[in-house]
């Protein structure tokens, strides 16, 4: 070791890239050192995004707009289900906006060997870099968003008189967004790393998406199920806490708890490490696979 580190330094290098095989080695020092980079690749992303469109970032406003018309169409006018007394655009607007970060978060990270398998093998950098700034990226289109909510929010707030009181759970709205942030994350780095072997699960996942939506409470309230099984069902996605608390603080209705919400952060820590892990091992190799 002590005659490895004297010929680094006899030919003067500044860094020495070698392999890591330590199960824990997740490199996190490296991701500090490569802060810069990863705010030059959310610029890129958040830039890149709607650069040749027509509207532009309007699109983050029409998006979440134009779903959440279609719910209360056919959610709450033809299947008349509950919205727990909170005008529908509301109800609706608080869930998809956070869902849409997850789902939104989870597909694209998973794309993060193969849309960057080009750039990957020519040069070195910490591979997490990319869908970490993927993820920071959604959040700055999360907080566009948000702010079109609070528009309606202060609507019915002051102008149709709907009892939305201000109260201090808002500012659990960092925990909620950090919390999201990791299950996104966590989730779409673990499907990233074995859709380098597995590319039909990039198919799944989408298709598995749409479907994990309906197991929350995106378009109908957690007090309207009755049934103890389903409640506990639907409580095990670590999104419905999420939704839930959100809707508390802002909306006044809501299944809020202290209990599901630490198991959904508790989720979200565990998976985060586990995509980690598993995220730092393949891409040593991944370049044979992909």
């Amino acid at each position: 070791m002590e005659h490895r580190e004297k010929n680094d330094a006899d030919h003067g290098w500044d860094l020495v890239i070698e392999p890591k095989y330590g199960l824990l080695h997740l490199q996190l020092d490296d991701l500090w050192r490569y802060r810069d980079l990863i705010y030059l690749f959310v610029r890129r992303d958040f830039v890149a995004q709607f650069k040749q469109t027509i509207l532009g970032p309007a699109w983050f406003i029409i998006q979440p707009l134009l779903t959440t018309i279609m719910f209360v169409i056919v959610f709450k006018k033809i299947a008349n289900l509950s919205t727990d007394a909170i005008p529908p655009i509301l109800f609706y607007l608080s869930g998809n906006i956070l869902w849409q970060y997850f789902a939104v978060s989870v597909t694209n990270t998973s794309e993060t060997f193969q849309s960057n398998a080009n750039i990957f093998g020519k040069v070195y950098f910490p591979r997490l870099v990319v869908p970490i700034s993927i993820v920071i990226s959604q959040m700055l289109q999360l907080t566009i968003q948000f702010l079109f909510f609070l528009t309606f929010w202060f609507y019915y707030r002051f102008f149709q008189d709907v009892d939305l009181h201000v109260n201090v759970f808002m500012l659990l709205l960092p925990v909620l967004v950090v919390n999201m942030a990791m299950l996104g994350l966590g989730c779409g780095i673990i499907v990233s790393s074995l859709t380098t072997k597995y590319r039909d699960l990039r198919f799944l996942l989408r298709f598995g998406i749409q479907l994990m939506m309906y197991a929350t409470t995106v378009i109908f309230p957690l007090s309207s199920v009755t049934s103890d099984s389903v409640r506990i069902f639907l409580l095990a996605n670590p999104m419905t806490p999420i939704i839930e608390a959100f809707r508390f603080a802002f909306l006044g209705n809501g299944s809020f708890s202290w209990v599901y919400l630490a198991y959904s952060f508790g989720f979200g820590c565990v998976v985060l490490f586990v995509g980690m892990i598993v995220f730092t091992r393949v891409e040593k190799n991944f370049m044979d696979t992909v």
